[in-house]
């Protein structure tokens, strides 16, 4: 039984090893079995095990029927706030932002993960936050960082007006029950969403897509 047989990788996934064995590499990106560990129970997943889950989407996203999705590393906001613009200037060389339907950006708020979606087809750029938080700061930067890369990029000026921020409320997406699953909960949206699928899981799911997200990062592909 198939099912069986991805059970049993995943286990083995869990199993004691040495922390740095590389469970997967590929993308310029490399996942450890510290790495993994971090999907099991109530972890709190690391910067590792999240850009590698969005790169495969946005991999699965170069597909025929699926929007074209660039993903920003959970490093770029960061960079972003400390330096401005010019820190993060070269981070879109041979990407234009502009031709996407879809930019995913992970944001990290020290003990916490958010994702915020920019829609260039919509011109919306919204936060999704698992705990309900507002995100309003986090919007206007990137809008900031967008409008500065329109000019430098294509010397077009975005108009503010044009364009819907807004923080997602906690009646308007799914919310975590818990204080440890938050990683999972973005890794999920950026799916769902780079599907442009509604997004109807619940905090029961999470269980589930942990050992499920094990699976596609060892064999480097979205189920």
């Amino acid at each position: 039984c198939p099912f069986q047989a991805m059970e049993r990788e995943i286990s083995a996934a869990f199993s004691k090893g040495e922390r740095d064995d590389v469970m997967s590499s590929a993308f310029k990106l490399t996942v450890t079995r510290e790495d993994i560990h971090t999907l099991r129970n109530l972890q709190w997943l690391n910067d590792e095990v999240i850009n590698f889950y969005m790169t495969l989407v946005m991999e699965r996203n170069k597909k025929e029927g699926y929007p074209a999705a660039h993903v920003f590393s959970t490093f770029f906001y960061p960079k972003l706030i400390s330096g401005g613009y010019p820190a993060v200037r070269r981070w879109t060389r041979g990407v234009d932002l502009f031709k996407q339907d879809l930019v995913l950006v992970p944001i990290h708020l020290r003990v916490h993960w958010a994702l915020v979606v920019i829609d260039m087809r919509k011109k919306t750029i919204k936060y999704y936050d698992s705990m309900g938080q507002r995100g309003s700061k986090i919007c206007e930067t990137l809008f900031q960082y967008l409008r500065e890369e329109s000019r430098e990029k294509r010397n077009v000026e975005l108009a503010f007006s044009e364009w819907t921020l807004h923080s997602m409320g906690s009646h308007e997406i799914p919310q975590q029950l818990n204080g440890s699953d938050c990683g999972v909960f973005i890794c999920k949206y950026a799916d769902y969403i780079a599907r442009d699928k509604p997004i109807t899981f619940t905090q029961t799911h999470m269980p589930y897509f942990r050992k499920k997200m094990v699976w596609e990062i060892i064999h480097q592909q979205l189920l």
